[in-house]
């Protein structure tokens, strides 16, 4: 499928809706936390947890049952008018059913009309290639155009087969909507017929040995990540693109240490955030995907030392360069990004 040449690029879709955004805002986004909302009770606690969390998710999709799909729209759309979320900068995002359901047309166009003014993101499942998102960004301009809307809304792709993950590249630049892009393991590792049902993380039969022994010894053995070449090529694909990676769901939420890990793996490979399924995610996310005090200390004074992010400086026995500088930047601009709405993460990057 050809692409829009760069001058059309960023022309609107359709007449009267908003122009695409040229760059993307700059957005806290260490979870994006998602709300089943067609539980009342759930829903009622969307207040308090838009403090706590980056971005508030309302699902539609998976583990929302078929005869709850109506019920969960609505909550939704009663979801928007909760909270001030422009005015709290906190992320309001849905994730849509798939562009093959019975639903997927519905939750678009009721969403849109009844919410559209309130949601930053729409997140679409199971994308296989830039033709979903080409489709969706054209119904969406036209549902944008029809409802009034003044600024665009952003869409967001979930990497859920082998195919989406073998055209990752061309998902990631199929559009000026595109926010960034989630790993979705269960329904990759079912794809990619993975002998599994894990939801991410670790498998302790994907591991590495070493040789034998002469002593005959044990041989050390390591637990490795089966996950780590989808991710790392999902990040190049979208900074590649200017957009963001995202891991996803880590499903045992009783396992509190192995998700850290998992997460923290993401966030060293450049993943911006995380999905949080149950509040306990919520805090492990935001301690892994918030820069370490002394290590935002020491990016601190690279940047000091290197102002322009020229020439060479040492320090503590170390030599920093622009390349340093560059790594320093991207650590000192999320420690900024953090401290503006995170009091205590302020003062300790101070400290």
């Amino acid at each position: 499928m050809t692409a829009r040449t760069p001058r059309n690029f960023f022309k609107p879709l359709a007449a009267g809706a908003p122009a695409p955004l040229l760059e993307l805002p700059v957005r806290l986004e260490r979870m994006i936390h998602f709300v089943p909302p067609h539980l009342d009770k759930v829903r009622a606690k969307v207040p308090d947890m838009a403090g706590k969390a980056d971005v508030i998710l309302g699902n539609l999709e998976d583990a929302i049952p078929a005869d709850a799909k109506e019920a969960a729209r609505a909550g939704v759309i009663e979801m928007a008018g909760m909270v001030d979320w422009q005015g709290q900068g906190t992320g309001f995002w849905t994730r849509v059913n798939p562009l093959n359901s019975p639903w997927f047309l519905d939750d678009m166009m009721a969403l849109v009309e009844k919410a559209g003014r309130q949601l930053d993101v729409i997140m679409v499942p199971k994308v296989e290639g830039p033709f979903d998102i080409h489709y969706v960004d054209q119904l969406l301009a036209q549902l944008e155009a029809r409802a009034g809307l003044d600024r665009p809304i952003l869409l967001h792709a979930i990497l859920e087969t082998a195919e989406g993950v073998a055209r990752v590249e061309e998902i990631a630049l199929a559009s000026p909507r595109m926010q960034g892009i989630s790993l979705g393991p269960a329904d990759l590792a079912a794809d990619r017929k993975m002998k599994t049902t894990r939801v991410g993380g670790g498998h302790p039969f994907y591991r590495v040995i070493e040789d034998p022994r002469e002593d005959e010894g044990p041989r050390a053995a390591a637990q490795q990540d089966p996950w780590h070449y989808t991710v790392a090529r999902m990040v190049d694909a979208c900074r590649a693109a200017g957009i963001n990676a995202f891991y996803g769901p880590f499903g045992d939420i009783a396992d509190l240490e192995a998700c850290e890990q998992q997460f923290r793996n993401a966030f060293l490979l450049g993943c911006s955030g995380t999905w949080s399924l149950h509040p306990n995610q919520i805090a492990i996310a935001k301690k892994v995907f918030s820069p370490d005090p002394e290590e935002v200390k020491f990016a601190r004074r690279i940047l000091e030392a290197l102002p322009d992010g020229r020439g060479v400086a040492m320090l503590d026995g170390k030599m920093q360069d622009d390349a340093t500088w560059k790594q320093a930047k991207v650590i000192g601009d999320l420690a900024d990004l953090v401290a503006a709405k995170d009091p205590d993460l302020a003062a300790a990057y101070a400290g």
